[in-house]
């Protein structure tokens, strides 16, 4: 089985392609709150791929049955690291654990020349309301809501782009071309 966590074109694109050639089965994190996992789940199966859905934090325990994690990133940086929906760090570190490969889908129009200094720079909060909803009366309540991971390159295998795979270590080559 292959392990998705979010809702990615690019990686929906991937597991489709791939689905013309063989059968294999997905099994795809919910990723809460926002749910964009469920999203991705219907739209696998309504391509005829064999679909899972899980809760987030049954990650770690389906990993024993994952042959790859497969994952889009919202950008990768210079040091081969993603800029990626929150919660794949947790997908990156339990696929690390099992030692399951992560591989990266993303064009090359994903690739940044900044190096990463920390997740507070790029982080984009967003609303708490699929978190905590505005009329439950848990007034003084904090919920943060990132939307992004940063994922260290040492937790990629592979970052397959419009122009073939390469280790995150090449990224750099990439983006002096």
């Amino acid at each position: 089985s292959d392990l998705t966590h979010g809702r990615d074109p690019t990686v929906e694109a991937f597991l489709k392609a791939a689905h013309k050639k063989r059968t294999f089965d997905v099994i795809v994190a919910e990723t809460a709150p926002g749910g964009e996992g469920r999203q991705a789940a219907v739209a696998l199966a309504e391509a005829g791929i064999s679909t899972t859905l899980i809760a987030d934090a049954t990650v770690f325990a389906m990993m024993a049955r994952v042959n790859k994690v497969i994952v889009g990133a919202h950008g990768v940086m210079a040091n081969g690291g993603l800029v990626a929906t929150a919660g794949c760090h947790m997908v990156a570190l339990a696929a690390q654990q099992h030692a399951v490969p992560l591989v990266v889908c993303a064009g090359l129009y994903k690739l940044t020349p900044l190096f990463p200094s920390g997740a507070e720079q790029f982080n984009l909060l967003l609303s708490p309301q699929p978190m905590l909803q505005y009329d439950e009366g848990l007034q003084g309540v904090h919920a943060p809501n990132p939307a992004y991971d940063l994922v260290p390159p040492e937790l990629v295998s592979l970052l397959v782009t419009n122009i073939g795979g390469n280790h995150p270590s090449y990224i750099y080559r990439l983006l002096a071309e």
